[in-house]
This record gives C-alpha cells, sequence and structure tokens, in this order.
C-alpha cells in the first residue's frame, strides 16, 4: 500500500506563505500535497467565457505550479464537483489527513459538510482553520454571547481583541520540504475548463504604502488612483489579511476600519445565512419593487442621465472595478430612484467585479437598500448630482467614461430626482408601517 500522505486543500488561499491551514498541515507527520479543486457546480453558473476572475485563479495557480514545480513538488488540480473528486482521491492516495482554511459562505458551509461526513466514514481528520479574516465566527460577540448586528460596538470590540491578541504569522513557506515529492502534475488549460483564455492586467498584490498613509483623505475621490485595489487579492487570499493588516494598521486607521467591515460582513453571512438571499430584516421583504426591466438595463449600461451612475457602471463593465464610493451611489440609485430589487443589482455586481466577495457585495447592497444590518434608513438617499459634485467636481472621472458627457448624445435623465426620491420614501414607509400593523 502506498505511504500515508496528508492533503491541504486551497480554496481562497491561492498563495504558499502565511496560509494558516498549509502551516499546520506542514507541522504533520505526514507529506502534504496540495490540492485545488475547480468547482463545476460554481463553473456551470458563469455564463462569460472569457471570466476574468477564473483568469486570475488560473494564472495564480499556474505561480504556485512552477514554485513548486522548481522544487520537485507539485500542486493537484482537479476539476469537477468536490464531493465526486474526493471519492476518486480516496481511491488513488492513502490519505490520513485532510486540511483547510475556513469557507463562510452557505454553498461553501455545504460542501464542507459533505465532504467531512465522506472523509470521516473513512476515519479521516478534516481539519479547518481561520485565514481569510483577522477575527471569525465566534470570536467578536457581544457580552450575552450573541453576534453583533450593528457595526459601530462590533468594531470597538474588535479592536479591544487585536490589542490582547497580537496578529500571528504562520510562515508556511519556511516548511515546504515537507510537501511530497513527486512528479510535476498537470494543471487543466482555461481550454480544458470549457473558458477562453484572456489577456488582462490584473492589480499588483503589492501594498500601496502612498495609497494607505492617505487613504482616509483620498478614498472618496474616484479620479485619484486612491483605493488600494487589493479587493481581489483578499477575494482569492493571494495575499495574507494578517499581514495586510500588520502593515497598514498604524498608517491608517480608516484602512483598518475596512478590514473591520470585512470581517464584520463575514460573520454576518456566517450568523445569519439567510441574509445570502433575502432581507436581513425580515420586515423589508414587504418593499413591492417596481423592477422596471429598461430602467434596469439602462442602469447596467450606464446610461441613465445622471453622469456619476454612468460612470461608475461603465468603469464597472470595461474593467471589473468600480470605486467604493461610486459603489454606493449607484446601489442606492438602483434600489431607491428606480425601486428596483437589491438582489438585482447584486447579482449584476456578483456577475462582473472582479474582487465579488458574497459577504461585502450582500452586505453592501442590502445596507444601500436599507434591507440590512446597521443599514442606512430608508429616508437616506443619495443624491446623485450632489455627489457628483461632492466627489467629482471637475468631472474627471465622468469624462473618463463618459466621454459624451457634455454633449447632445448624453441621455436626458430617466427619472427626475427628488420625484424618486418621495416615491422611495413613500413606498418603503407604507410597506413597513403594513407589516408594522399586521404583526
Amino acid at each position: 500500500m502506498e505511504k500515508p500522505i496528508s492533503i491541504f486543500w486551497h480554496r481562497r488561499d491561492l498563495r504558499l506563505h502565511d496560509n494558516t491551514g498549509l502551516y499546520h498541515a506542514l507541522q504533520g507527520e505526514y507529506p502534504v500535497l496540495p490540492l485545488f479543486i475547480f468547482d463545476t457546480n460554481i463553473l456551470e453558473k458563469l455564463e462569460d467565457k472569457q471570466d476574468k476572475r477564473l483568469q486570475f485563479i488560473h494564472d495564480y495557480l499556474t505561480k504556485i505550479h512552477q514554485e513548486l514545480g522548481e522544487k520537485g513538488k507539485s500542486i493537484l488540480v482537479k476539476q469537477g464537483r468536490p464531493l465526486e473528486i474526493w471519492k476518486g482521491l480516496l481511491e488513488t492516495y492513502n490519505i490520513a489527513s485532510v486540511y483547510t482554511n475556513r469557507d463562510y459562505e452557505p454553498y461553501a458551509q455545504q460542501r464542507d459538510r459533505a465532504v467531512y461526513d465522506l472523509l470521516q466514514s473513512k476515519d479521516i481528520s478534516f481539519k479547518g482553520y481561520k485565514d481569510q479574516v483577522i477575527f471569525d465566527k465566534n470570536e467578536v460577540l457581544k457580552k450575552d454571547g450573541k453576534p453583533y448586528t450593528v457595526f459601530s460596538p462590533y468594531a470597538k470590540t474588535w479592536r479591544k481583541y487585536l490589542e490582547a491578541n497580537p496578529i500571528q504569522s504562520f510562515p508556511s513557506e519556511q516548511h515546504s520540504n515537507n510537501l511530497l515529492e513527486t512528479n510535476v502534475l498537470p494543471i487543466p488549460s482555461m481550454e480544458d475548463l470549457g473558458f477562453q483564455p484572456i489577456s488582462t492586467d490584473f492589480p499588483s498584490s503589492q501594498v500601496p504604502k502612498d495609497i494607505i498613509a492617505n487613504y482616509g483623505e483620498n478614498r472618496n475621490f474616484p479620479y485619484y488612483q486612491s483605493t488600494s485595489r487589493l479587493g481581489v487579492h483578499l477575494r482569492f487570499g493571494t495575499i495574507s489579511v494578517r499581514q495586510l493588516a500588520t502593515h497598514t494598521r498604524h498608517k491608517s486607521d480608516t484602512f483598518l476600519n475596512e478590514l473591520i467591515w470585512r470581517d464584520f460582513y463575514h460573520m454576518i453571512l456566517y450568523h445569519f445565512p439567510h441574509a445570502a438571499t433575502s432581507a436581513f430584516k425580515p420586515k423589508y421583504e414587504a418593499i413591492p419593487w417596481r423592477n422596471n426591466e429598461q430602467e434596469f438595463e439602462a442602469w447596467c449600461e450606464g446610461k441613465t442621465g445622471y453622469p456619476i451612475v454612468d460612470a461608475g457602471m461603465r468603469e464597472l463593465n470595461a474593467t471589473g472595478f468600480m470605486h467604493n464610493r461610486v459603489r454606493m451611489i449607484t446601489a442606492s440609485f438602483l434600489t431607491k430612484h428606480l425601486l428596483v430589487d437589491w438582489r438585482w443589482g447584486e447579482a449584476y455586481f456578483a456577475k462582473k467585479l472582479l474582487d465579488f466577495d458574497l459577504a461585502a457585495n450582500n452586505g453592501g447592497w442590502q445596507w444601500a437598500s436599507s434591507s440590512g444590518c446597521d443599514a442606512a434608513p430608508y429616508f437616506r438617499i443619495f443624491n446623485p448630482t450632489s455627489q457628483l459634485d461632492k466627489f467629482d467636481k471637475e468631472r474627471i472621472y465622468v469624462k473618463q467614461w463618459v466621454p459624451e458627457y457634455g454633449t447632445p448624445d448624453y441621455p436626458k435623465p430617466i427619472v427626475e430626482h427628488k420625484m424618486a426620491r418621495q416615491r422611495a420614501i413613500d413606498t418603503y414607509k407604507a410597506a413597513l408601517q403594513k407589516v408594522e400593523t399586521q404583526s
């Protein structure tokens, strides 16, 4: 019989350095084989056959593959449904233990439970570790042991915990000798996966020091290169959130606050999985959305007649990125001005954003639509014109993405702000009052 091995299952942690689960696997008694699975449950839902996120994953797996190959090691890359892949691996290898890093999304929880049950039936341990957040699950709770649903007190407690629990590093890169020595295993190509390879410039994974230092002052202005663009790297774990927090916590409190928001939304999704598909506050399910398909299409294409909204949507469509301030403005416009169900906008962002992360995307959309935890009150409605004057006074951002702005070719506004604002307030108020009278 073949010698026993451990398997480390990469998911949202496409790196060999400071990787918690990989570090612990390499401390075990068996040589470790890294594994990545291209999950066809996910791939089959991707409509765009030139998917930038898939290319990003493939690029970083190729880097890991090359780095390991130089050391006489390899990563095993499979394609299929995870449970079926694992059944096949159990027939191929003498697996003593499996290590991974935890994922908090509802689908990931179901997937991991099924794999855990399979491995348990074979007396194989399946160990999960915290890696993609600073604090997870039940680490930051209220005094009564319940999860926070308001950000400010959560953030206050989070910061106290950080002072009391210094950030650890897990130098997995120092223990590569404990990886399984094997022939270099082939990686499926993009074509093998059913997609077309694309050439694209992904944001750097280097922490931009000047941007971090001035983050609090400049982050709201979309025409500056004033945000870190590290979202995609955090999403797929090509950088360590621990190292990022360590590098930035004393340089920009505002940036650290963004990492706290990230932890907050992940924990909300973990404790309240219903929020993935329905309103965090159930009474907001009563809002009678207009869901006008023509208006939604105009929003998607960046043809609403509101320059800051249109610039944001065109930036998204062209690059897979949208500035954070503009994400809030476009989301508010769709849910309040047009009264389109937040789930429509969330799904569009999920399709287009390179840094799409279910927890953050869901949290942001529910914040904008007032249905989420600690969300903006329903009567707070961004005025897209005053937002433009405040954050793109010289129209630098708008002119970059909406070249016909200021010409007869630019469309007239599809809705009048004052009317739309009042319509949203009246609609929300009536629906919520009706719920209250019925309860």
